[in-house]
């Protein structure tokens, strides 16, 4: 909307044509989310309060987060719409990868909203039955899936609508261009061709799992925002990488046009999510709740997805990573151990893994800092594959 603006202005005053440059654009984008943030976030806890809007607490999960119940709920509306209100009007609107990564991040936004209202309304801790919840993401995820694959690949938004027909008069066996194959960190020429219907795959199962593991990593004061700041930070860097000609030549990137605005929403949601862990830093006066998580989580693998770094997100979301399998082969073990001794048995003290060693004895702050800074170095490992290769 601004850009606009500036660009009508730069005709008669060549010194609004610094609005152009996408970096200068990020930084204010990054300072206006986080100005929104911290100024709408009293007003919006104020209102959570006044509407009753509490956090319900799981009866099997750490006895020390009883005291936790009635703190605010549904936080993550704040960094919703500071992100919202700041890609608007920073952004290049006209761009075809700015409004699906927000339709993906509102759409999960809305689930997860769907999800605490459950929660909330009828006082049940678990909110959303499981299938409904996943029914309506692997909509969303599929839909921008088959967009994203003919997206990625075609020079302009004007080309998508053309390799999508060509991709059905091909009797859908269509090959992508090479800037669609997937690629392998610190190796130059590895990458693996995928095909239309191997990247929608991937595609999907990259926006539903992040999605779903930030969620899960969503249980402590502050742990989940800061890792999703630091990634989407580092992803907002790639996209500027191989939005650009040169530098994408130079370090050996595909060239994907338009990529590179996809750094202004990057940093928006910094920006957003600073302003919210300014509230949700221990001890929490406001929870993110699954509308924060969902649509976060959705967003980073949506982004990473578009700069074709799927391989880096995985790596640099480390934390993610390992909170989602712990949660898996705890109940996967359970499951197996009660089946075969008729007894279920436990690898962890407790899932998620922050709340095993909540139980081995660490306090709350030593886990969350700890895995700060176990994402501050996985996200550094990640951005050295931008030369290393």
């Amino acid at each position: 909307m601004l850009l606009s603006l500036a660009q009508w202005l730069g005709q008669d005053a060549r010194v609004f044509n610094v609005f152009n440059y996408i970096t200068l654009r990020a930084v204010l984008a990054c300072l206006t989310s986080l100005a929104i943030s911290l100024m709408a976030g009293p007003t919006v806890i104020r209102k959570l309060t006044a509407y009753k809007i509490g956090q319900s607490v799981r009866d099997d999960g750490p006895q020390t987060h009883l005291v936790k119940a009635g703190t605010p709920t549904m936080g993550g509306a704040l960094v919703l719409m500071s992100i919202l209100i700041t890609t608007l009007l920073w952004a290049d609107l006209s761009n075809r990868f700015i409004w699906v990564v927000l339709v993906v991040t509102f759409g999960f936004g809305a689930i997860g909203w769907v999800d605490d209202y459950r929660k909330v309304v009828h006082r049940n801790p678990k909110g959303l039955s499981a299938s409904a919840k996943f029914f309506w993401q692997s909509l969303v995820g599929l839909a921008a899936a088959v967009y994203l694959a003919f997206a990625v690949s075609a020079p302009g938004s004007a080309q998508i609508l053309d390799l999508f027909l060509a991709w059905m008069r091909s009797g859908f066996e269509m090959n992508l261009p090479a800037r669609a194959d997937l690629m392998v960190p610190f190796f130059k020429d590895v990458a693996y061709p995928l095909g239309v219907w191997g990247f929608i795959t991937m595609t999907y199962f990259v926006i539903v799992g992040t999605s779903n593991a930030v969620n899960l990593t969503d249980g402590l004061d502050g742990l989940a925002i800061m890792p999703a700041v630091m990634v989407g930070a580092a992803l907002g860097v790639f996209a500027y990488v191989v939005g650009n000609t040169v530098y994408a030549k130079y370090l050996i990137f595909p060239y994907i046009p338009g990529a590179g605005e996809l750094l202004v929403f990057c940093a928006a949601l910094a920006g957003a999510g600073l302003g919210f862990l300014w509230f949700n830093a221990y001890p929490a006066e406001v929870f993110m709740g699954d509308v924060g998580a969902l649509s976060i989580g959705a967003a980073l693998g949506t982004v990473a997805v578009i700069v074709r770094q799927e391989i880096v997100l995985f790596i640099m979301g480390g934390v993610f990573v390992a909170e989602t399998l712990s949660v898996m082969l705890q109940v996967g073990w359970f499951k197996y151990t009660k089946k075969r001794y008729g007894a279920g048995r436990r690898i962890l003290r407790m899932a998620p893994l922050h709340h095993h060693f909540e139980e081995e004895g660490w306090k709350e702050t030593q886990v969350v800092v700890r895995f700060w800074i176990i994402t501050m170095m996985l996200v550094l490992f990640g951005l050295s594959t931008l030369k290393l290769r």
